[in-house]
């Protein structure tokens, strides 16, 4: 028995050295192509940062029978090399890492050759920059049905980038189907975190200094619960805005859904004396202030303001958001006394939202549509980039494609943004990751990779608010189900 099973072996044996020398291509053998290799993802020229998971990518020719990829560094030395039966290749996890943690600050040059029915083929060198500086190691966002009518089927879920390691924060079927909203970080904290809770039982869910508070963002003179927020730095305050909103669905084939508020107004929420306040700057009838966040240091509340038109929702397309700021005291809680509008919806044309500023305070990035509030639907909506010190706007043509991106989100060192993009099809979010270097230029985005390299195209949700975190969120799915029963925590209205 002994004999035969060490026959076995050495067969086995044979059979894998005979396919892997059937995978590798002799120079003699392989006719070169000035084109770029047809895969997806399309990891060409691109930069990224030396933690991020494996670049697994799938052939997109379903003729070919093999491929070799082989990873040089800038003297074009062999670091690497992959020989694939199939179509998909896939790195060892503990090789690649010690790759990028060795070419920090260099380029790779990454040579694809692929075994169709006609021969070997030599496919463009793609280029890959490791930038010295990484992101952030987490990411949570919400999977949700791209058209938003099942909104009861939905998960929030945190993503480690340096793997491909995902958990559950919180699931809706296990909460009794409520809807949830996107869940956020203050300062890139995994231990402080919030997201919004809706329907019988529900209330803003507040994950800070290791303890989950359920609180009811909630007053009588109040036009809505809390929706969209965010954290002052400390993690004392967090901004909102309170807003009636109207889902519109129309025929429109790039435009959905379309969602316009008939009011809206910003409130500030105290976690440490359970209060919510406001100010007449910021509650004005008038006007619909939506979308706040503060600047990187506190001092600042930035948000989006437009005039009310009437009337909605045929008046739709003359909803436009200008971007605007007021001051903050955190020593005091105090609203500043006047708003200073950084771009005008009036004189340049389309309409702002959800503005982010980089941790270093240098910059603020939001989205620009035609117009409304919900862009996610409107395939003009493009990044833009805004250097608070110079006033310059970067339109990051580098970035942007011809579908929506929206849903940003800064990593703690400033170098890195993520965001949703529907650049793949049109109709499924997916998460990108771009970086921004010392001299402020943004460099080609790249999809999150998948240890599955086929995953976003037989998954069918969206990924909605990608949200950067330096270390886990502190709480778990189990903490999230037992928190349905507790009653939510009263918050006073202060004049």
């Amino acid at each position: 028995m002994k004999t035969k099973r060490h026959f076995f072996l050495f067969g086995l044996m044979l059979l894998a050295l005979l396919a892997l020398n059937g995978c590798t291509p002799k120079p003699s053998q392989v006719k070169p192509l000035d084109e770029a290799p047809p895969i997806y993802p399309a990891y060409h020229d691109i930069t990224i940062p030396y933690n991020i998971a494996p670049l697994n990518f799938l052939f997109r020719d379903e003729g070919v029978e093999a491929l070799q990829l082989v990873i040089a560094d800038e003297e074009q030395t062999p670091l690497m090399q992959l020989n694939s039966r199939g179509r998909k290749v896939r790195f060892n996890q503990k090789e690649w890492r010690t790759m990028l943690a060795n070419q920090r600050g260099r380029r790779l040059t990454a040579t694809l050759t692929a075994k169709r029915s006609e021969g070997w083929v030599n496919y463009r060198p793609m280029t890959w920059l490791v930038a010295s500086e990484p992101v952030d190691g987490y990411v949570s966002y919400r999977l949700i049905e791209p058209g938003y009518e099942v909104w009861n089927e939905l998960q929030l879920c945190e993503r480690h980038l340096e793997s491909f390691d995902e958990r559950i924060i919180a699931d809706n079927s296990r909460l009794g189907g409520r809807c949830m909203n996107c869940h956020i970080h203050g300062s890139q904290r995994g231990d402080l975190s919030m997201f919004h809770l809706r329907g019988a039982g529900g209330g803003t869910l507040l994950n800070r200094q290791g303890q989950l508070r359920k609180l009811a963002l909630k007053a009588s003179p109040m036009n809505s619960g809390a929706v969209y927020g965010d954290f002052h730095p400390s993690g004392r305050y967090g901004v909102f805005s309170t807003n009636i909103i109207i889902p519109a669905f129309h025929a429109q084939g790039n435009r959905r859904l379309e969602v316009y508020d008939t009011t809206s107004d910003l409130v500030m929420a105290d976690f440490d004396a359970n209060r919510l306040y406001t100010s007449p700057l910021v509650s004005d009838t008038t006007r619909l202030e939506t979308f706040p966040t503060f600047s990187a240091d506190g001092a600042w509340v930035y948000f989006c303001s437009a005039p009310l038109v009437k009337p909605l929702p045929q008046e739709v397309k003359r909803l436009r958001y200008s971007l605007c700021r007021i001051t903050f005291d955190a020593a005091t809680g105090r609203w500043g006394e006047r708003v200073d509008t950084l771009w005008n919806a009036r004189t340049q044309g389309g309409s702002v939202c959800h503005p982010k500023a980089s941790p270093d305070g240098r910059y603020l990035l939001y989205t620009l549509a035609d117009y409304g509030t919900f862009p996610i639907w409107h395939r003009e909506t493009q990044l833009q980039l805004m250097d608070l010190q110079t006033g310059e706007v970067n339109p990051l043509t580098e970035v942007n494609s011809d579908r929506s991106e929206t849903y940003h989100s800064w990593s703690s060192n400033s170098r890195w943004f993520a965001f949703a993009s529907k650049r793949g099809d049109g109709q499924y979010g997916r998460i990108y990751l771009a970086y921004v270097d010392a001299e402020g230029r943004v460099h080609r985005p790249f999809v999150l990779p998948q240890k599955d390299p086929e995953h976003d195209d037989l998954n069918l949700k969206s990924y909605n608010l990608p949200d950067l975190s330096q270390t886990p969120v502190t709480i778990s799915s189990s903490q999230v189900e037992e928190m349905l029963t507790e009653p939510a925590e009263a918050m006073r209205w202060e004049e």
